[in-house]
């Protein structure tokens, strides 16, 4: 969205969905927030620069031609494009007494600017495509909040009230599209043994207490242990990123009972030693990972690399851009995973009918999709392939 409010720059937006799609990959996650600052999607609270919006829209349109669907965030823990920090300063300049950006999730004030903007992108009606967003089988999923952290309470439960509060309220605007919280995958009080997964501290969000919330239809958990684990070598990180891993896959199939997706994970370029020879041995243990669980049979439905952008998007690159057209070797190990997971898909998808029909259960596309199993999540994103990106359009 905020590439493609340079009419001019649309053509990168084109360009990445394009060679996405082309590599096999079938789903992207972005924002839907742009809050205050350049190109801003909402200017204030409540005010919205229409220009911005229809860049938005087009995003839509595009990921629709070419066969990607899409995960939509609506605001951002950190101050890049606003973020709950921005939401903070609105409510100071209104004249609410607010402590700290924490305050962004029990302040009255804060909470309706919030949910304000949730209403105005979910029921915007789509000036290109003529559909309303909470109508568009091209939006596969809304995200709370990308990666909330709460330093006012390291116990979980303020992120978790907030959290139940606004999946409601979201569920109460749109019951046809999925839901995600947008946690990093965190454990907290609700299951202390579980903390010795973390990586050596606490971001105040509770994984297990949060998504078994009845208006969460997925988890997601982010992977960065060359950022969590700076001082450690490739080796002791891709340690922590199996059992990372390994136990959420546990919790998300014996606990959650609900389809987990790694929302996001890669390797910074900033990296001492970096190459891009380990960045692609780092990518394809990760899939190997990924692969393994989800033909296990159980709730392993994804992963999203970030992030994919365009030739000439430098600017936006935080260490972690990946290029397709630029890096050949790297797209051919996403390509080769795209159509793996695609495989095992159609496959477990196939499973699952017969067990379905044998038992004379209902077939996976008559469930209903507000608490999907992972064969709803395999049905609703059947055309995906499991294999995802992250992108800044």
């Amino acid at each position: 969205m905020h590439v493609a409010a340079d009419p001019g720059q649309r053509y990168k937006v084109s360009e990445v969905l394009r060679d996405a799609s082309a590599a096999g990959l079938s789903v992207c996650r972005t924002w839907a927030f742009g809050d205050g600052g350049d190109r801003a999607l909402q200017i204030s609270p409540g005010s919205y620069d229409e220009r911005v919006f229809q860049a938005l829209d087009f995003v839509i349109s595009e990921a629709n031609k070419h066969g990607i669907r899409l995960i939509l965030s609506f605001v951002n823990n950190y101050n890049d494009f606003g973020g709950r920090g921005q939401y903070t300063q609105w409510a100071r300049n209104a004249g609410a007494h607010v402590n700290s950006d924490d305050d962004f999730y029990t302040h009255p004030t804060i909470q309706g600017y919030y949910k304000d903007h949730i209403r105005r992108v979910v029921t915007r009606f789509n000036t290109i495509t003529r559909i309303s967003y909470r109508d568009d089988p091209t939006i596969m999923a809304w995200e709370l909040m990308n990666e909330p952290r709460c330093q006012a309470d390291y116990s979980g439960r303020t992120v978790n009230e907030w959290t139940q509060e606004m999946a409601s309220f979201v569920k109460s605007l749109d019951r046809k599209h999925l839901l995600e919280i947008g946690m990093e995958g965190f454990y907290g009080d609700t299951m202390p043994e579980k903390k010795q997964f973390n990586p050596g501290y606490q971001v105040g969000t509770d994984f297990i207490r949060s998504n078994l919330l009845r208006d969460v239809d997925f988890a997601t958990i982010h992977a960065y242990p060359d950022q969590w684990l700076s001082g450690k070598d490739d080796k002791a990180q891709l340690v922590f990123m199996q059992r990372w891993v390994s136990s959420h896959w546990e919790d998300s199939r014996t606990i959650l009972k609900k389809p987990l997706v790694i929302a996001e994970f890669g390797k910074s370029s900033r990296d001492p030693g970096y190459s891009l020879s380990a960045r692609d041995d780092y990518m394809s243990n990760v899939y190997r990972i990924t692969y393994s669980f989800a033909r296990s049979g159980g709730t392993m439905s994804g992963s999203l690399i970030w992030q994919l952008m365009a030739q000439g998007m430098d600017s936006y690159d935080d260490g972690y851009a990946v290029v397709l057209g630029r890096n050949p070797s790297t797209t051919a190990i996403m390509s080769r995973q795209a159509h793996a997971m695609s495989a095992l898909s159609h496959l477990l998808a196939g499973a699952d009918d017969a067990h379905s029909h044998a038992r004379g259960q209902a077939h996976p596309r008559l469930m209903n999709h507000r608490h999907p199993s992972r064969r709803a999540l395999l049905h609703h994103a059947k055309q995906h392939g499991h294999h995802h990106s992250s992108s800044l359009l």
